[in-house]
């Protein structure tokens, strides 16, 4: 069997279709980890090292992407084409790798631009690697958001009350 990660639940139902019996298509619904706010989840003096938390929403589906991944002879991560979703893959790769459950298995990055039946079975039958220089434009705008926001933010919210928080980009402006 095949083990198909998707971001969102609409996609895998309808790629699902698309790909058959010998295909199961499970949703991580968007990231699966994030730096927890707690200091010291980006450490810039030991080479930005990150601390990475299992987001709360994420853990249900974990479980079923995990438990499928168990009986898969090949997963196959199909997120979005872009930075966000190079990232996410790279994520799901990571967290199955922690689970100990890759070993012996076919690991496939396949992107897709449309949701169609053309655009998907191409996609399966053109397989390639995670993209390291989009999970690196990931990691430096997530260190970022994270050094500069979490140091700007609280005196953003003594000048503007009710403003929420502070990044790179706000960060030039304030």
């Amino acid at each position: 069997m095949n083990l198909v990660i998707v971001e969102s639940p609409a996609k895998a139902k309808t790629i699902n279709k698309y790909l058959g019996k010998d295909f199961t298509v499970l949703a991580s619904y968007g990231h699966i980890r994030d730096l927890p706010s707690k200091n010291g989840s980006v450490d810039p003096d030991n080479q930005f090292k990150m601390i990475w938390e299992i987001d709360s929403f994420s853990k249900k589906y974990l479980k079923e992407i995990t438990d499928v991944a168990k009986e898969s002879d090949k997963i196959i991560l199909a997120t979005d084409p872009d930075r966000e979703g190079e990232a996410i893959a790279w994520h799901v790769k990571e967290f199955l790798d922690e689970k100990k459950l890759l070993k012996g298995k076919k690991i496939e990055r396949v992107v897709f631009n449309e949701i169609t039946k053309k655009a998907v079975t191409n996609g399966i039958e053109n397989p390639r690697e995670i993209e390291d220089h989009l999970v690196d434009a990931y990691m430096a705008r997530r260190a970022l958001d994270y050094l500069v926001g979490f140091n700007i933010s609280p005196i953003l919210w003594t000048k503007l009350p009710g403003s929420k928080s502070a990044g790179r980009v706000q960060s030039v402006a304030l």
